[in-house]
């Protein structure tokens, strides 16, 4: 297995070998692996800001505007929340193609404290005019969704990111496409509409997981990496067509996306019932590993259908 992180640092050091115009701002993060490889190989294109978050958004909005594709990377919590306004009227007003990494989404950085928790960063990032939120699940969707950024034309992204060992989900899906839904792992019954789960990020191995238990039951599990633009479109057809479905997501409930998908459902005459997991609206008081905070920030909501 290897870490998102990690693949996204093998990623960009291979598109900085062919694209001179990748650059990387880290703000007080030790380069590892491929981003010590690009630090030492392209050293006027890496610069470390310290602690200085701000700085590292302005001054990627500065590169951006010389036609730079800039990646601004560090710590979820300080990557967003801390440079906030510079990423909004800097990057956001300004449309600039410059994607923010976050290290470590949700509760990854457990032992740390609620200081270093990204519970909230999905609903912040997506509440931003023109930013584009990405979530991929495992190092493929990553080295995709790494370089569709580098390419992107569009404006910034942030891009979140698990950092400990991933595996690989998705050997057996379509390619991966931006602002698209892509199937994971499904079993099919002939005459039974089953459960579909819908998760991103490092949750799609959890939704795996509840889909095989259902052993004689059909059940998809969808990867919604792109939770920004949503393909609503996609999740239309999902709740015309399962019996049930189910959102896992490694972030609060306001904002999330099983609030946005509930809000999908409006449109809609006939719907399934909607069961939602989420992290409890409430700060970690929990010590110890990834496993144990998830265990006790993760809520359950659910529901039964109706015919409105």
């Amino acid at each position: 297995m290897i870490s998102l992180r990690n693949k996204f640092a093998d990623t960009i050091y291979e598109l900085a070998k062919e694209d001179d115009r990748i650059c990387v701002i880290v703000a007080d993060i030790s380069p590892a692996g491929s981003i010590q490889k690009f630090r030492e190989e392209f050293p006027d294109r890496f610069i470390n800001v310290g602690v200085s978050e701000q700085i590292m958004i302005g001054m990627a909005a500065g590169m951006a505007q010389r036609g730079m594709r800039v990646f601004c990377y560090t710590i979820a919590t300080f990557a967003l929340y801390r440079p906030f306004e510079f990423i909004r009227n800097d990057l956001a007003y300004q449309n600039l193609p410059v994607t923010v990494v976050g290290i470590g989404g949700g509760l990854t950085y457990s032992t740390l404290g609620a200081t270093h928790h990204a519970m909230e960063d999905i609903a912040v990032a997506c509440a931003i005019p023109n930013m584009r939120v990405i979530a991929p699940c495992d190092p493929a969707e990553t080295e995709a969704a790494t370089r569709w950024c580098a390419q992107n034309n569009e404006g910034p992204v942030y891009l979140r990111l698990g950092k400990a060992g991933e595996p690989d989900l998705t050997k057996h899906a379509l390619p991966w496409k931006y602002g698209k839904l892509r199937t994971v792992e499904g079993r099919w019954i002939k005459g039974k509409r089953g459960v579909c789960v819908l998760a991103y990020g490092p949750m799609v191995g959890a939704a795996l997981e509840m889909g095989r238990r259902s052993i004689e039951e059909p059940y998809s599990v969808v990867s919604v990496s792109t939770l920004k633009p949503l393909d609503v479109g996609g999740i239309v057809e999902i709740l015309k067509t399962y019996d049930e479905v189910t959102v896992i997501e490694e972030m609060v409930q306001h904002g999330g996306l099983g609030d946005r998908v509930r809000a999908i459902t409006s449109r809609l005459t006939v719907r399934p019932p909607i069961t939602t997991m989420f992290l409890r609206d409430a700060f970690s008081h929990t010590y110890g590993t990834h496993e144990d905070l998830i265990e006790s920030q993760l809520w359950t909501y659910s529901e039964r259908g109706c015919n409105a």
